[in-house]
């Protein structure tokens, strides 16, 4: 597999440096990096395109490398930024770095031989280096003006109260100084020749083969460096993706439960499912081509959004958490039975009818507690005013309670069993939920 065709075709590929693709076209296999941001113990759907142009410089047969950037996570990355983040101490980078390694392990192959995957932390060299021996050896190579020529600082420095911008600090100002001396450091070490990113990362991935060109001829040696971005990857209307109504979509299940994340891919818009399916899955270009065929004649079934979510879930978290989300969908969407309900653990359930009014009952209440008494007095009338309204639309076959039909307004409660052995589902028409909850 050739790499660029392969990004493109997908419309992952945004631009590399001339001599790029003739360099990935070599025999031997070759090591190309891509840094990570440490400041947290898990990545996010933002980061998963970048993960996955290591995914295919893998399977392009060359070696991925993650750099996890414990020293300049303790600065910050300006780009795209307005204001100064907080800094982390060592520790907690420590423990964001293996939280990381873990989520990339699902997705690289980190076995021995010329192509297994390996993660660094620039930590580690960078604790060796003390500051002015920094500057004496590796700061004189590049001019301030080389440095302010960046967007990134441009438009930091130029920005205004209007536009949010504070500034920019000298830690900050330092960041593609180091960044770049990352690329020395492996180009050193590692013989790591390409050097990737999003695109908005292009001003800091050219300072490192800028670095290493100037510092090689320098020394008197030849080194080879080249970079290559990916396509940010936006929705249809422009804007950003990789966030939900709720927040960040995290790939730690800890943070955003296997439900959320399979949802958050389920539900992208038509207009988007066909990008992201090229961007996030591998599956073929024949496999993708015959999926929009298939939602093109019933687009209301959502064909390529459940293809999409089912591939990446499965990745980022397991086939069996695939399975339980889709179940927890079919429950949603009212074609789930009893035993569907009872096979969700509770932080499914809740997650399942996170939008539905939560309504509380008292378990010492349950003796001799009614249907219609529960759907009515029990619940303040929250689910009907009067016992008279509960019994009208049970007899009308209009109410279930976890899935089944509720016919007879005398039924006791304390015989139906509890989900997560606390809490009832109420349907009530076609359309509304209720979650009781027995306390």
């Amino acid at each position: 597999m050739d790499l660029i065709p392969e990004l493109t075709w997908r419309g992952m590929y945004h631009d590399a440096m001339p001599g790029t693709a003739e360099h990935l076209a070599t025999n031997a296999p070759i090591t190309g990096y891509i840094g990570f941001d440490p400041t947290a113990a898990s990545l996010h759907i933002g980061n998963l395109a970048t993960i996955m142009l290591l995914v295919h410089l893998q399977r392009a047969g060359h070696r991925p490398v993650a750099l996890v950037g414990g020293a300049t996570g303790m600065i910050g990355d300006p780009s795209g930024k307005s204001a100064e983040r907080n800094l982390l101490d060592e520790d907690t980078l420590r423990l964001n770095q293996a939280g990381i390694r873990a989520q990339l392990e699902k997705f690289l192959d980190f076995t021995q031989g010329p192509t297994g995957a390996l993660v660094v932390n620039n930590y580690d060299w960078f604790k060796e280096i003390g500051f002015l021996g920094f500057l004496r050896e590796v700061g004189k190579h590049l001019t301030v003006n080389y440095m302010m020529a960046k967007d990134s600082v441009k438009r930091r420095i130029s920005g205004n109260e209007d536009s949010g911008a504070d500034g920019l600090s000298y830690t900050e100002f330092s960041y593609q100084l180091l960044q770049g001396y990352d690329f020395v450091h492996l180009n050193k070490t590692l013989n790591c020749t390409l050097q990737m990113g999003a695109s908005d990362q292009w001003g800091n991935i050219t300072t490192g083969t800028e670095l290493i060109r100037r510092l090689s001829n320098a020394e008197g040696r030849e080194a080879k460096a080249y970079a290559l971005t990916g396509q940010l990857i936006t929705k249809a209307d422009g804007t950003k993706y990789g966030k939900s109504e709720t927040g960040t979509v995290w790939l730690d299940p800890a943070l955003t439960s296997p439900y959320q994340f399979y949802q958050f891919f389920y539900n992208a818009a038509d207009a988007d499912a066909p990008r992201l399916v090229r961007v996030f899955t591998l599956l073929s270009e024949a496999e993708i081509v015959a999926l929009e065929t298939e939602h093109a004649q019933a687009p209301h079934l959502r064909v390529l959004q459940k293809a999409l979510a089912r591939d990446v879930t499965t990745r980022v978290h397991s086939t069996e958490a695939t399975e339980a989300a889709i179940s927890a969908s079919e429950v949603l969407f009212g074609r789930g039975d009893l035993a569907a309900l009872q096979s969700l653990d509770e932080a499914t359930l809740l997650d399942v009818f996170a939008g539905v009014s939560h309504l509380r009952v008292l378990r010492a209440d349950l003796a001799g507690l009614t249907a219609a008494s529960l759907l009515s007095e029990a619940t303040m009338g929250k689910i009907f005013p009067s016992k008279g309204e509960a019994k009208k639309m049970m007899k009308d076959g209009g109410v279930s309670i976890n899935r089944e039909k509720v016919t007879g307004a005398e039924a006791p409660v304390d015989t139906m069993p509890l989900l997560a052995g606390k809490f009832l589902v109420v349907q009530k028409g076609k359309k509304n939920y209720f979650l009781v909850e027995v306390v």
